[in-house]
């Protein structure tokens, strides 16, 4: 593997382990490369974005996951199941907020413990992460 592309693997791993439920520094990955200026910061973004929404699907697809194993119903406390309520009212939107520290990660789950639409989730998610990236990324150029 070329010794430039390291680095675009490094924020795609840092990137998609940071949208999971393990805690990451993402953002901190991608500053350093944008100030190094060895890549385009578009390519940069787009990487880090790609890999940050895998992530999210992936804790959404656990939460998919979860809902078959585990209705809501049976385990849930009624302000946990008042949150659920209003996450199904704004639906796959609320997902353009899971970029959010810890909150994010709950709403991705959220969404498929709800069986949101993979595809409007995905989209939302996407948009999420870019917008919140590019932010990120300029602010280090």
């Amino acid at each position: 593997m070329a010794l430039e592309s390291i680095g675009m693997l490094g924020l795609f791993i840092s990137a998609f382990i940071s949208s999971t439920i393990a805690p990451g520094g993402s953002e901190a990955v991608l500053a350093y490369l944008v100030n190094n200026q060895q890549y385009a910061v578009t390519n940069l973004v787009l990487v880090a974005t790609i890999g940050n929404t895998l992530g999210a699907l992936t804790t959404w697809w656990l939460g998919m996951w979860a809902a078959k194993k585990y209705p809501a119903e049976n385990l849930l406390t009624e302000k946990q199941r008042k949150s659920l309520h209003t996450l199904r009212h704004w639906g796959s939107w609320a997902l353009l907020f899971s970029w959010l520290p810890v909150v994010g990660d709950g709403l991705c789950f959220a969404g498929g413990w709800l069986k949101l639409s993979l595809i409007s989730s995905l989209l939302a998610i996407f948009i999420g992460k870019a917008l919140r990236y590019i932010a990120v990324a300029y602010a280090f150029i």
